[in-house]
């Protein structure tokens, strides 16, 4: 069986810069992948070349074993759950439209039913205190789990998150962490997610992908990367990461 999701000598370049400089990551079904590295290391481009936000300049990526170029990428971004930097939510639209916005474009009259069932998978239950709210009405850690809620509104088996969790404060982020993570085994979705944080991504991904300047240093199970650095990069990244918890 080929992987959920491929990137093959995937390369994009922008101006002067070289954001992946042939990338190459298969990402198996319900396997929890987290990228890793610092600014400009490429983690988001990356992660936006599989709903099609970026585009390549040279290689391949695919979906469910198909290349995307072959998929109208409308339908692609509405078959994948994307949870953007700060979630994204509209503030001109209450909660249970925000949640429910892609079952609405597909002209799923249950988008409703769907956005309130998405809610409650993500503790913001009873859904119906929260639908009618508008996005300034929720805090930070609420806003963003309807943000997940958006993502799972729809059923996806592929969730992007792009640093989801990193504007929240320690107590709400840790939360939020376990909801992510118990959903994910729970609902079997495969998710790449996007940290610059090394412990969040050892603590959620069933492999971390460590990059910088746009390629891959190593892509290992957590406990592997921890054992066998592969590189004095990665070596320096996980002695930082220590430095700063002790």
């Amino acid at each position: 069986m080929p992987p959920l999701l491929s990137a093959q000598a995937v390369t994009r370049r922008f101006a002067a810069v070289d954001a992946l400089d042939g990338v190459t990551l298969a990402v198996d079904r319900a396997e929890c992948v987290t990228l890793v590295g610092e600014s400009g290391a490429g983690k988001s481009t990356l992660l936006r070349c599989f709903n099609r936000l970026v585009e390549p300049d040279a290689g391949v990526v695919s979906v469910r074993g198909r290349d995307i170029r072959t998929v109208d990428p409308i339908l692609l971004r509405r078959s994948i759950g994307y949870v953007p930097q700060e979630g994204g939510l509209l503030p001109h639209w209450r909660i249970a439209r925000n949640v429910g916005v892609v079952p609405w474009l597909a002209g799923d009259p249950a988008w409703d039913r769907r956005a309130h069932d998405a809610l409650q998978l993500v503790g913001l239950d009873p859904p119906e205190q929260y639908a009618q709210r508008w996005p300034r009405e929720l805090s930070g850690g609420q806003r963003q789990r309807a943000a997940i809620a958006r993502a799972l509104a729809a059923e996806p088996d592929v969730m992007l998150l792009d640093e989801p969790f990193g504007a929240l404060d320690a107590i709400t982020r840790a939360e939020l962490q376990l909801t992510f993570h118990t959903l994910q085994r729970r609902l079997g979705l495969t998710a790449v997610l996007v940290t610059h944080d090394l412990r969040e991504a050892l603590e959620l991904g069933d492999r971390v992908v460590v990059m910088r300047a746009g390629r891959i240093e190593q892509a290992a199970a957590p406990a592997a990367l921890l054992g066998a650095p592969a590189t004095p990069y990665v070596a320096e990244l996980l002695a930082r990461a220590r430095v700063r918890d002790g």
